[in-house]
């Protein structure tokens, strides 16, 4: 039995902040049931990565919302509000990622859905919360990146702002509300207590900072500098960072610059017996033209058994290849009501010893309405 079996949780988020949360919840064993608009349906179904097309809709889409089911449903209309109501009536968990305003404007704010349901666990996501100058702003990752200085911290000195390769704001917005729910359904389990559960991908950004900003803080207020190569973090000294060998890259973590010098047999090294911060770049110039001299696992083979915390860096044509992620078992083959199979990853939780998987692949626009209608509105 999966943790959040019996649990009912009425989604009515799209992109990707949102419906990453669902879908966690979904793989803990919750019901998910996706409320999406007549015709279009979720944005997400036609936001496509690569001009990808998967059954007809984004491969973003198939992949954020397996394991749920779509209930379509045009709810500004008065007599299908009311409809949508009774759902509302039976759930655990209502959730939303609109705009501040939206859900009351339409008759569904957490005061409104808890007239109806006194319990509930009213999640949401926006995207700059209360923020006085900024809360009506679309909450779009790039966006949130750029403006809470996260862009700063990649890529080095000289590259400018450098945004990271993935909607990271997007998908660590849904794992503060999927954290959030999950200990307001311990708290309703325990003290019969709903709750409303407030998370912003604003304050989300900040707190994925919390190292650096504290540091900041606490440090003269100086503003973080990149190195001029090899950075991969704008606080720590040399030798952190990855480094091209003659036939790829090898990551080097924090270390001692004199035991890297006798290791590598880089004589050019003894000249700094102390890791001074200041003086990282220097160090880092010589590391860098020494390590292009051999291939990346003659490196790893002297490091490594010295127990150099070090790295060859894969690219996803070599990562798919090694033994160590086949083991893993880490992708799972999902299959939508039509037929339709698709491979993607799997939720990376394990509970009693047991991976939490499920062959449900994502829904078709408004699959489960019969179903659902009879459930809970005809009844």
């Amino acid at each position: 039995m999966k943790p959040l079996e019996d649990y009912l949780i009425i989604d009515f988020s799209q992109f990707l902040s949102g419906p990453s949360a669902s879908l966690r919840l979904a793989d803990l064993g919750a019901r998910v049931i996706k409320i999406e608009k007549p015709e279009t349906g979720d944005i997400c179904r036609t936001l496509y990565t690569s001009d990808l097309i998967m059954n007809g809709e984004s491969s973003v889409f198939h992949t954020i919302n397996r394991n749920k089911e779509s209930f379509a449903i045009d709810f500004k209309q008065p007599e299908e509000l009311q409809k949508l109501k009774k759902i509302l009536a039976k759930a655990d968990v209502v959730m939303h990622n609109f705009r501040p305003g939206v859900m009351e404007r339409i008759g569904l704010s957490y005061e409104e859905v808890k007239n109806i349901n006194p319990n509930v666990i009213y999640g949401s996501i926006s995207g700059f919360g209360e923020h006085p100058d900024l809360k009506d702003l679309p909450g779009q990752d790039l966006l949130l990146q750029s403006l809470t200085a996260l862009t700063w911290l990649s890529g080095n000195q000289e590259d400018g702002p450098v945004p990271m390769g993935l909607s990271i704001v997007d998908m660590l917005a849904g794992a503060h509300l999927a954290q959030g729910i999950l200990a307001a359904l311990y708290r309703k389990a325990t003290h019969n207590m709903g709750a409303q559960v407030q998370v912003s991908m604003l304050e989300s950004a900040f707190d994925f900072q919390f190292e650096t900003i504290t540091t900041f803080f606490n440090d003269g207020g100086e503003l973080p500098v990149r190195t001029k190569i090899n950075n991969a973090h704008a606080y720590l000294g040399a030798p952190y960072g990855i480094y091209k060998t003659k036939n790829g890259y090898l990551a080097l973590a924090m270390g001692s610059i004199p035991i890297l010098a006798s290791l590598l047999k880089c004589d050019a090294l003894l000249a700094f017996p102390e890791n001074k911060f200041t003086l990282r770049d220097e160090i880092k110039n010589i590391l860098a033209d020494h390590l292009q001299t051999q291939e990346t696992q003659f490196w790893l083979d002297i490091l490594e058994p010295a127990d150099i915390w070090c790295a060859g860096v894969l690219n996803y044509q070599q990562l798919f290849a090694e033994d160590g992620f086949k083991v893993l078992n880490f992708t799972q083959q999902v299959e939508m009501l039509d037929g339709y199979t698709y491979e993607t990853t799997r939720c990376p939780i394990k509970i009693d010893g047991e991976y939490l998987t499920s062959g449900k692949g994502s829904p078709k626009l408004g699959q489960d309405n019969e179903k659902i209608i009879k459930e809970f509105i005809d009844c």
